[in-house]
């Protein structure tokens, strides 16, 4: 296996709950080797600061004071999980990295839609100079600004990430990932990659369980599980035209938050709310099987969302494939996005595609990303 490479890959993603980081060895098309992998949580104070960001992310200008803050933070933060994984690897006598891969924290994901105003833009903050500095690696970043510019809708990135872990199991297989919004990547026994995102997943079932429990989350599904999904809010939520609307496709967290409130979901007792939300994801991820080229066998879930019943449950039932949370197969669910950013900083570094036609709409297999050194 030429060109390997020993990276460090973190990922923050759009549930706000901390800095994933996983050591890898690969060449970016072939994973070699997976070592040690971390989550470090985001105090309250970065957290609460990150979700105000995504409300007023529309209207920042990048010198805002509030965002540099922000940003030097969120960089100090995936320096330390860096640090930590580095110090277990070292522990388990595997060589040092060399590379890191840094996503950021995405704020705002505007791209490119029929009747949107405005330019396409994906944003992601966070210093890859400070944290090359930080480090002392290599740092790969801005994985999406290529492909947006490009005319691509910048999302999701892990399709190519996914194919290369699948490895040979058998296929067609779905990877799903329930994060604060859903995305799937459906991977054909050809070779072939469709990829896009689903809907909303975690994002509002967590804003839901804090306002009504004050907790970030609604742990083992406890309050949706006590609680009876409202049909009629259901289906008009499942009525949006994003879901009939061909891949490409890809959304910001907030982006359902008017469609939750014209649905009626707000006026709903928090049992049924949070039972709502739950059975909302299922059914987006049920309707996303209209756009696939064969029925998968199997779906593998990772992501925060693998960890509520209530969400595993209703997927069961809204899907006619096994559903399995994506350690049946082996792999680490709360690892796999970091793992996937540093097979995604190989392939940066090796000038390899990062997105395709089927993946974000990119015009063709596309490298993007920067190097900085540190």
């Amino acid at each position: 296996m030429a060109g390997l490479l020993r990276i460090i890959g973190m990922m923050s993603g759009t549930s706000l709950d901390g800095v994933d980081a996983a050591w890898v060895e690969t060449d970016g098309e072939r994973v070699a080797r997976l070592g040690p992998a971390l989550t470090l949580t985001y105090d309250p104070a970065l957290r609460r600061d990150l979700r105000r960001l995504l409300d007023l992310a529309p209207g920042l200008e990048a010198d805002d004071a509030f965002l540099a803050l922000c940003a030097q933070r969120l960089t100090a933060r995936h320096a330390e999980a860096a640090g930590e994984v580095a110090a277990q690897a070292a522990r388990q006598g595997l060589p040092p990295a060399e590379v890191a891969g840094f996503h950021g924290q995405t704020i705002l994901h505007r791209p490119l839609r029929p009747g949107s105003a405005g330019a396409p833009r994906s944003w992601q903050i966070g210093d890859a100079a400070a944290l090359a500095r930080l480090t002392g690696l290599r740092v790969a970043f801005d994985f999406r600004s290529a492909d947006v510019a490009a005319g691509g809708q910048g999302a999701p990135l892990m399709p190519i990430a996914h194919a290369a872990l699948a490895g040979a199991l058998p296929r067609p297989l779905c990877v799903l990932n329930l994060g604060g919004v859903g995305n799937v990547t459906w991977l054909g026994a050809d070779g072939a990659m469709l990829a896009f995102d689903t809907g909303p997943a975690c994002g509002p079932l967590d804003d839901w369980a804090r306002r009504a429990t004050g907790a970030d989350r609604d742990t083992d599904g406890r309050l949706a599980l006590a609680g009876r999904a409202d049909g009629d809010v259901l289906a008009r939520l499942l009525a949006h035209p994003y879901f009939a609307a061909p891949p490409p496709k890809s959304l910001d967290r907030l982006d359902f938050d008017r469609a939750l409130r014209a649905a009626g979901a707000e006026a709903l007792a928090p049992e049924d709310g949070a039972a709502t939300l739950a059975a909302f994801c299922a059914r987006s991820v049920a309707a996303a099987r209209q756009h696939f080229p064969e029925a998968p066998r199997r779906w593998l879930v990772a992501g925060g969302g693998r960890r509520n019943p209530a969400i595993m449950q209703a997927l069961a039932s809204a899907l006619d494939a096994p559903v399995e949370a994506c350690e049946a197969a082996g792999w680490d669910g709360d690892a796999l996005e970091a793992q996937g950013f540093a097979i995604l900083a190989a392939r940066v570094v090796h000038g390899l595609p990062l997105t395709f036609p089927g993946t974000t709409g990119a015009p063709g297999p596309l490298a993007g990303g920067r190097l900085v050194a540190a």
